[in-house]
């Protein structure tokens, strides 16, 4: 997909032998993509006592502001000070909005560092994966005219 990304000016998707979808990887990833990917590191002091306690009760403030803030979020994997989330799209939520409120939360959670990143390419395309199916084998002739039948409500078929 990284190719894609660096060669291609336009992208065309098929699924099923079916077109879905034509477009620069930008307008791909905006229109198909779920959103944002945040990942969040918290800083660790070693001059606290109980770092454990204090990590885990910092991460657990940062969890509910990222919950309160982004109500279509959804928590991905959260370990030893790291959390990440998938930020759904909403209405309004912006990169501005995204990296403005991060920014704001730095200094009251503690925050050493973080990345926000739009859905990937190869993600767009696992999305349009999920929706392929087999391709279904018609075994008689009774079912051919069946189909047909429903299809066009008997016109063909008389």
């Amino acid at each position: 997909m990284e190719e894609c990304e660096a060669l291609c000016t336009r992208m065309a998707v098929m699924v099923n032998g079916r077109f879905q979808c034509l477009g620069s990887t930008q307008h791909l990833k905006a229109k198909f993509g779920e959103g944002y990917s945040l990942i969040i590191k918290l800083r660790v002091r070693p001059d606290e006592q109980g770092i454990d306690a204090s990590l885990d009760a910092k991460t657990q403030a940062l969890m509910q502001f990222v919950s309160s803030m982004f109500p279509a979020s959804q928590l991905k994997d959260q370990h030893e000070g790291f959390v990440h989330y998938r930020i759904g799209r909403a209405p309004g939520l912006t990169w501005a909005h995204l990296f403005g409120a991060v920014e704001r939360a730095r200094l009251t959670y503690d925050i050493e560092d973080y990345s926000v990143s739009q859905t990937t390419l190869e993600q767009v395309f696992i999305n349009f994966a999920r929706m392929q199916r087999e391709v279904q084998v018609i075994e008689s002739q009774s079912c051919i005219r069946d189909f047909c039948c429903r299809c066009c409500n008997g016109g063909c078929c008389k």
